[in-house]
């Protein structure tokens, strides 16, 4: 049997970053589930997160659902018949259960039994239903509306792109209809951005600054972040939460070291450290200042959404924000 990649992106107006990580397994975990159920077989399947999307991989999708058979067992002969040889309500209403007509049923054995062979659809024709219930299954506390439309969502939806092999699947959901036009960033790249194949999903947007893959941003973000902090000759404060809040917060991240003035160093380290993470959503790096008293030196490592072309503007902003 042959079979095909299979990509689904949603995009939409910027996700809650605290509940993005959420939002995309269960979009996988539901896609995963209609894809079983109607018993189409794959290799791989990959969930892509970012601000702005949601998107699904599934490699070496089954292009052909499997024809099945359906085999149901009855009521006894005895009790689907009386002594005259009609039929009882136990009959008739086994009947009625199967859709058919009492004739249709197989009345040789000891038992009424019904038995069905069943085509396979297209896995085209299968995967627009997949991907609605997949994402009507979301847990999204609270859903909204917008404009003058009735779906409902986490936020607003922009575009949709559902590409199995290089053809589209022609559908609406959301209130968008399907194509294979993404967006870039939305200031480096604010066109759209085609998308050539499944396959080529994350290499497309690279190309418009935007990494749908949240692992890669967290892996970027963790490990210059670990750099800048070696080069204050400090350590970087980066809590799990804050590191998955971040990496939900951009699409292109630019880690930038920032500094404030010293006379706000007469407070405690808490009262410093925590506005930086609840409200800049930035991490803290510590370092000794050479003073006799060797109090500690935040230096606020902020995690910028673009890449500026005046890194020392992007740095005063953030200090005195």
């Amino acid at each position: 049997m042959s079979a095909l990649d299979f990509l689904v992106e949603l995009g939409t107006e910027e996700l809650p970053p605290k509940a993005l990580n959420t939002l995309a397994e269960a979009f996988l975990a539901g896609i995963d589930k209609g894809l079983q159920a109607a018993g189409l077989n794959y290799e791989t399947k990959t969930v892509y997160a970012a601000p702005r999307r949601l998107a699904v991989l599934i490699t070496s999708l089954a292009t052909q659902q499997p024809d099945r058979s359906i085999n149901l067992d009855g009521p006894p002969r005895q009790a689907a018949f009386d002594a005259e040889g009609n039929p009882t309500q136990a009959a008739l209403g086994f009947a009625k259960k199967c859709g058919v007509d009492l004739s249709e049923i197989d009345q040789s054995g000891p038992k009424l039994r019904y038995s069905q062979s069943i085509a396979g659809k297209p896995t085209a024709s299968l995967l627009p239903t997949i991907v609605e219930d997949s994402l009507n299954d979301l847990p999204i506390p609270k859903r909204m509306r917008w404009g003058a439309r009735k779906e409902e969502f986490v936020r607003p939806t922009q575009w949709l792109v559902m590409l199995f092999g290089d053809q589209v699947i022609d559908c609406t959901i959301l209130a968008q209809k399907s194509g294979r036009d993404s967006r870039g960033h939305r200031f480096h790249h604010p066109e759209n951005v085609r998308i050539g194949s499944p396959s080529s999903y994350l290499a497309d947007l690279r190309a418009a600054y935007v990494l749908a893959d949240a692992n890669e941003r967290r892996d970027i973000i963790s490990k210059r972040t670990e750099e800048l902090a070696t080069r204050q000759e400090g350590t970087a404060i980066v809590p799990p939460a804050l590191l998955d809040e971040v990496t939900a917060l951009v699409e292109w991240p630019v880690p930038l070291v920032c500094s404030f003035e010293e006379r706000f160093l007469d407070v405690p380290q808490e009262a410093l450290i925590t506005p930086c993470r609840t409200t800049r959503s930035t991490s803290a790096c510590w370092m000794p200042k050479a003073s006799c008293c060797h109090v500690s030196l935040p230096w606020p490592t902020s995690k910028a959404k673009t890449r500026s072309r005046s890194s020392p503007v992007t740095r005063k902003w953030f200090a005195h924000a």
